[in-house]
């Protein structure tokens, strides 16, 4: 070592002591406010089935439908690439993982929708029947990882309805075993924060009724009218929101065609590619970013059923949408029909195994100071983890392969995808 500098200081130690005492009040909002990414899975998708018509063999029929396309449709790997534009190093992997994918866990997340889907005459029941179908789901294996239901909004005409349906339906489940890891609640059509902050009162007196932990229900908040990107006294809405749920916000999601319409949108050119789609995302994507709420994508109305010419646009169509949100760091979309799903897990897998690679080879030279052609901070050492913990989940990505290109088990990985606030410099063990 050389010769050590003299090191000389001007300040009292109370100056420093006196400004953290002053930033006290910051540190502990920054803390509440801004905890970070949960660091649990997220589905890529959500499927919205009608609570009239929702029944035990849905999800697989869903999936059955789904090969089903394929198989009329795009029989092979060659075919299903040509359409979309596969490359040929990818398209035999992305194809199998793809049916594999729709035989094993065809949907990721479900909702029951008793909202603008739903048709039925009987409300009560159809709640009453779809807590214990799912129940029944988590109990034999059969249930998607997330499962849940969309009930009707807080706004006057219809919140006796939704108050009673979610009441219904919770109680259900208490009834069939109890409420599920995976059980999501959404409540559509927000146009005012006291809205959110009426559905917390709901579930705070439904948890003291049953004697649940305090905040053992959250909800996802549907970003469907102009109120809730911009209020009238020209602050971002869904901001407030996201306080108002007080802590129980799990997800925006965004309502393409709600959404349009609210703006005047004509029907044509109604798209989750609209200008106005991508400033409504744009602000709920800054409003929830470090708060644990994630966005969610909307859906496209453009179903790929019949000839195969309709199907292949419709499939190329969506396929486009799904990489141009996750390119934008939309995660998670709806998808409106069986068809659709080949495509959102074609989208998915290919977005992940094109950048696998990359990424790896990025986080182990930073993980073990290697460096290489690309100088990464800690800040994207923290995004390459969660892209690679994204893969892994949805089933782009094996945990063994990912694990023998960046040297990391799926702790490592998780260490880096969630560090402690101010704290972005952690390392692998390995």
């Amino acid at each position: 070592m050389g010769q050590q500098e003299k090191v000389s200081t001007s300040l009292a130690g109370a100056v420093s002591e006196g400004i953290s005492a002053s930033l006290a009040a910051v540190d502990a909002e920054l803390d509440r406010r801004y905890p970070g990414d949960p660091g649990t899975r997220q589905p890529v998708h959500t499927v919205y089935v009608p609570g009239n018509v929702f029944d035990a063999g849905t999800i697989r029929s869903w999936g059955d439908q789904a090969l089903a396309a394929l198989d009329e449709h795009a029989p092979d790997a060659a075919s299903f690439a040509a359409v979309l534009g596969l490359s040929d190093d990818l398209a035999e992997d992305i194809y199998g993982r793809v049916r594999a994918k729709l035989e094993r866990e065809p949907v990721e997340d479900l909702r029951v929708d008793f909202e603008d889907g739903y048709g039925g005459r009987d409300e009560d029941q159809d709640a009453a029947r779809a807590a214990r179908l799912i129940s029944e789901a988590y109990a034999h294996g059969t249930a998607a990882p997330y499962m849940g239901i969309r009930m009707k909004c807080m706004e006057s005409a219809v919140r006796d309805r939704g108050i009673r349906t979610t009441d219904v339906f919770l109680t259900g489940l208490l009834e069939n075993g109890g409420l599920p890891d995976g059980l999501v609640l959404t409540l559509p059509k927000v146009t005012y924060p006291e809205q959110v902050s009426a559905f917390v009162r709901l579930l705070e007196a439904f948890e003291k009724a049953h004697g649940l932990d305090a905040g053992r229900l959250g909800f996802e908040i549907q970003i469907e009218t102009s109120q809730s990107i911009l209020a009238t006294d020209g602050t971002a809405a869904v901001a407030r929101m996201i306080g108002a749920a007080e802590g129980r916000a799990t997800g925006l999601h965004y309502g393409t065609f709600d959404y349009s319409a609210c703006l005047g949108v004509s029907a044509a050119y109604q798209a989750s590619d609209h200008p106005a789609a991508d400033h409504a995302k744009a602000v709920m994507q800054v409003a929830a970013a470090g708060t644990g709420v994630r966005v969610s994508d909307g859906s496209t109305n453009v179903l790929p059923v019949g000839s195969t010419e309709h199907v292949h646009e419709a499939w190329r169509l969506h396929y486009g949408l799904t990489r141009r949100a996750l390119a934008r760091a939309y995660y998670q979309g709806w998808d409106m029909h069986p068809g659709h799903i080949p495509t959102r897990y074609a989208a998915v897998f290919a977005f992940y195994r094109e950048g696998f690679e990359a990424a790896a080879k990025r986080l182990s030279a930073y993980a073990n100071h290697a460096g290489g052609d690309v100088m990464d901070e800690p800040a994207t050492a923290k995004a390459l983890s969660s892209y690679l913990l994204r893969g892994i989940d949805c089933g782009a990505l094996d945990t063994a392969e990912v694990d023998a290109l960046t040297g990391m088990t799926r702790a490592d990985l998780d260490r880096f995808a969630a560090p402690r606030r101010g704290d972005l410099t952690v390392t692998a063990d390995r």
